[in-house]
């Protein structure tokens, strides 16, 4: 019997609240409709008072429940989709980041991104905004690619004393399966190798993990090996495992499906041509989204984002280089 990514998210946040009294979930529609994507389904009857629909305002979701978390609870705070978090931006980089240098009360609250593009949903349900809160010191922000990472993450997000911005990915909900629930897992800010290689390191986050994974699939039959790095949290970043991959295969692709500008890819090149310029054997390269407002159309969506197809023209190139 497999799991879905969407249900490892529903199955963490069950334990959590069958093993932590202090942890409880606050959203919109998060109670007996079980959630805009039913993250939460059924877990209003089994956790009775501890699944709360809020109002509509993610302003005001993300102050109760940084007050909570300083009266001593854990709370889970749901977003419909990853874009209308901007509209509880300044509690969540102003309070909620600053709480613990503030005032020594630690601030651990998660809040739950859906997070990237699906075919038709258009600039204002399709954003990937890691990058954006990644900026601010007394974040954490995870990007999970694997149903495995999505269980055992959240898990860590919630015992974690610092808030935690979730960032899962609505493309992978249903598309991603696995075989069982985790029973061990790497520490948040440890990146992961997907695949060994030694002629290029794609690293990868999200979503674009799986397109990684195609491309090294593909040029494995003209003879290319690519590694593929998973960062799983952009914040911590483990630069130490995207420089050791950089320093067995020479070349780096940095893939991200969020906006190009001052984004996640920017920061990993910019780190490696600082810091390990010397193992470069060409100029380190990164693919984005097009720096345009996302489309509705699903053909036009399909051109905006990176997928194994443009991954793929790209690390042609950079080989060639």
């Amino acid at each position: 019997m497999s799991i879905t990514y969407l249900e490892a998210i529903r199955e963490a946040q069950a334990r959590a609240l069958a093993e932590d009294p202090r942890v409880f979930i606050y959203g919109q529609d998060v109670g007996a409709f079980g959630g805009a994507f039913k993250a939460t389904k059924n877990l209003a009857q089994e956790f009775p008072g501890r699944v709360i629909d809020s109002p509509i305002s993610e302003d005001a979701m993300v102050g109760a429940a940084i007050g909570a978390a300083i009266e001593g609870m854990r709370p889970i705070v749901e977003m419909q989709f990853a874009d209308f978090s901007t509209v509880g931006f300044n509690q969540i980089v102003n309070q909620a980041a600053t709480l613990h240098w503030r005032t020594q009360v630690p601030c651990p609250i998660t809040i739950r991104l859906p997070s990237g593009g699906t075919s038709g949903s258009g600039p204002f349900h399709s954003q990937s905004m890691e990058a954006l809160y990644a900026h601010y010191p007394g974040l954490i922000v995870m990007t999970p690619a694997t149903v495995e990472d999505a269980y055992s993450m959240l898990l860590e997000a919630v015992a974690i004393d610092d808030p935690v911005i979730f960032c899962e990915h609505k493309y992978l909900y249903y598309h991603l399966k696995a075989e069982a629930l985790p029973t061990e897992a790497m520490p948040v800010g440890k990146a992961r190798i997907a695949r060994v290689g030694s002629d290029l390191t794609i690293v990868a986050y999200s979503a674009m993990v799986h397109e990684a994974l195609a491309v090294a699939d593909e040029l494995a039959t003209e003879g290319t090996y690519v590694e593929v790095v998973d960062l799983r949290s952009v914040k911590p970043l483990d630069t130490d495992t995207v420089m050791a991959s950089v320093a067995r295969t020479g070349r780096l692709l940095c893939v991200g499906e969020a906006f190009p500008w001052g984004g996640v890819t920017a920061e990993v090149v910019a780190r490696v041509a600082s810091e390990g310029f010397d193992l470069l054997d060409a100029p380190p390269q990164r693919l984005n989204a097009k720096d345009t407002p996302i489309p509705y159309h699903p053909t036009l969506w399909a051109a905006h984002r990176p997928t194994a197809r443009s991954i793929a023209s790209a690390a042609r190139n950079l080989i060639r280089l």
